[in-house]
């Protein structure tokens, strides 16, 4: 099954007014949402002290890249890759002093933000966020990082309701495109002599905790990754989901919805609002050699979506088998 993450976010910690270690006086640290909570509870960091720490929403944005370029990528890079980032374009441009803006899966010492010393902006995708609103959380994080001074993290705050989101930020023409990276040297700039002490320790410990990831170049939003027991490859679409069951369910029926010899779509799960099948992979099969394969079942995937004949017999249990192996991540 789909592999979470790495949970790279929390290589150092930082504190939140209201967050205080049972029994004692010291804040808590802040890490991430599925890590142990700090306090020794034994519990998730998201069931015990972050509840306070969180000041979360009711209501929650099913879909929060919805209508941005690259919808598909966006879920991918927030739940899939440990190291990736992509120029952003902004609808009024850019502010004067500010070169680039640059989204980046992840930053040092769980930054949401970074406006560096040459002033360009480092966006954090994959921190937990105070809201419901994935979109908005990111696109007030933003704000406040475009008037950062140089040199400094940008820290998490809640924004109002009726604040921007990035679909208010972002240019909708610009093409969203992602560099995967190996790792996270992408933190430190050419031009830096040296990272501090910190970030170089949170560098070495992002690395080492990286699964090897790459993206498919002949489908959109799919990749392929390493685990040391077999490889995956994981592929958000944008389909509607009961169509999309459906239509894996006709091609597992038929026996055509792997991706060759030794491979197995073993389910799916969704993430903000989209689903992402799974494939299990051989350890010999490569990223390059998923590419001729990937285009081949998206051939057979858009022509099962195209049916809307009524599913045999073989077929609903092929669906119910799919239903029962998925997962919600978010």
């Amino acid at each position: 099954m789909a592999k979470k993450r790495p949970q790279t976010k929390a290589t150092k910690p930082q504190f939140k007014d209201g967050a205080r270690t049972a029994g004692r006086d010291e804040p808590v640290p802040v890490v991430g949402a599925r890590e142990p909570c700090p306090c020794g509870s034994g519990r998730r960091y998201k069931a015990c002290h972050g509840r306070a720490a969180s000041h979360a929403v009711t209501e929650l944005v099913q879909r929060p890249f919805e209508g941005l370029p690259g919808e598909c990528d966006w879920v991918a890079l927030r739940e899939l890759v440990p190291a990736a980032t992509v120029e952003l374009t902004l609808k009024d441009g850019l502010p004067e002093g500010v070169p680039s803006v640059t989204l980046a899966t992840v930053l040092p010492m769980a930054w949401p933000a970074l406006r560096r010393d040459d002033g360009s902006v480092l966006l954090g995708l994959q921190n937990d966020t105070p809201s419901g609103d994935l979109s908005r959380d990111l696109a007030g994080t933003l704000q406040r990082a475009l008037t950062a001074e140089p040199g400094t993290p940008v820290t998490a705050a809640t924004a109002p309701a009726e604040a921007v989101r990035l679909q208010d930020l972002l240019d909708p023409d610009a093409a969203f495109e992602p560099t995967v990276h190996s790792g996270f040297e992408f933190w430190v700039p050419a031009s830096a002599e040296q990272a501090s002490p910190e970030v170089a320790a949170s560098l070495e410990r992002a690395n080492a905790a990286a699964i090897p990831t790459v993206k498919l170049s002949g489908v959109d939003a799919a990749y392929w990754c390493e685990t040391p027991e077999k490889n995956h490859l994981r592929w958000v679409m944008p389909h509607p989901e009961e169509q999309l069951l459906d239509a894996l369910a006709r091609l597992h029926a038929a026996g055509t919805s792997s991706l060759g010899e030794g491979t197995r779509l073993v389910g799916s799960f969704r993430a903000h609002g989209l689903m992402v099948p799974v494939w299990d992979l051989p350890t010999t099969m490569g990223a390059e050699e998923c590419e001729k394969p990937a285009a081949e079942f998206a051939e057979r995937l858009a022509g099962a979506l195209k049916s809307d004949a009524p599913l045999t017999a073989e077929e609903r249990r092929a669906r119910g088998g799919l239903t029962n192996r998925q997962v919600t991540l978010s």
